[in-house]
């Protein structure tokens, strides 16, 4: 049998990471109904590129999505893949429909009253996808994004939405599910710009070389990106906390950024 290079990578990375086999749960976590179960039910958006993305044949994939397979494989479990709007992926957490949430969400206070988080594995930032560069670089000064004529594509329920709302309540913010019609509204010059994540934005940079996209990767702000897990289980934490460390320790975010970013992305 052919191995294709994400088996390699895959399992590489269990080869450095190993917790001494398949878990074995007890009391009452959610972990003895993922072993008992014999899959961990993974809730993601399926609409961030390079994080959690679906193809032209319906197969998903991403950094976010392998992370998520190399934990069910410590865990000796099948993954599954449940794909829905962003704004459902916590609520679908707190109701126990999913075991777990990672797709690029941002760890604010507000989520955290919710739900819990580990990580951050990836520390992230806004920024703006345009066809101007001087809106690209506005957070430097050279242009204001707080105008009645500025139009930003921005993710419903995001962090970025918000974001926008809160900076710039003169603009007009257009939300959007997808990323790919983000990147073509503003290809087409139906919005100024997308403002999003620094993943997305290479993402999207990466995806339509031809476009005339610009930006600029200063950050706008600081954005810990965590797996979210039910609140109040204290041995799912435990485990996926000691889980990251170990990939950390190992440069196992290393492997993956390579993969999926094409240059390291160091978490913290």
């Amino acid at each position: 049998m052919t191995r294709t290079p994400f088996t390699i990578l895959l399992s590489l990375l269990l080869l450095l990471i190993t917790l001494g086999g398949p878990v074995q749960a007890a009391g009452d976590s959610a972990l003895d109904r993922i072993v008992d179960r014999g899959a961990l039910v993974l809730g993601t958006s399926g609409n961030m590129p390079s994080m959690s993305q679906v193809d032209g044949n319906g197969k998903i994939g991403g950094f976010d999505i392998d992370l998520a397979r190399v934990m069910a494989n410590l865990m000796g479990v099948e993954l599954q893949i449940k794909v829905m709007p962003f704004p459902e992926l916590l609520p679908a957490l707190k109701a126990g429909d999913v075991d777990v949430v990672i797709s690029n969400v941002t760890i604010t206070p507000r989520r955290n009253l919710d739900v819990a988080f580990v990580g951050p594995y990836l520390t992230s930032g806004k920024c703006v996808v345009s066809k101007d560069r001087a809106l690209a670089e506005a957070e430097q000064g050279t242009t204001d994004l707080n105008t009645a004529a500025t139009r930003l594509a921005v993710l419903a329920g995001s962090t970025s939405f918000d974001f926008a709302r809160e900076l710039f309540p003169q603009a007009t913010i257009v939300p959007v599910d997808d990323y790919a019609r983000a990147a073509d509204m503003v290809r087409n010059d139906e919005v100024s710009g997308l403002l999003t994540d620094y993943p997305i934005c290479v993402a999207t940079l990466k995806a339509n070389p031809d476009a005339g996209f610009v930006t600029v990767f200063s950050l706008l702000t600081y954005e810990p990106i965590g797996i979210a897990l039910p609140r109040g289980d204290a041995q799912f934490i435990n485990w996926t906390e000691n889980f990251l460390d170990r990939l950390d320790g190992t440069n196992g975010f290393e492997e993956l950024s390579r993969r999926w970013f094409g240059k390291l992305r160091k978490k913290g």
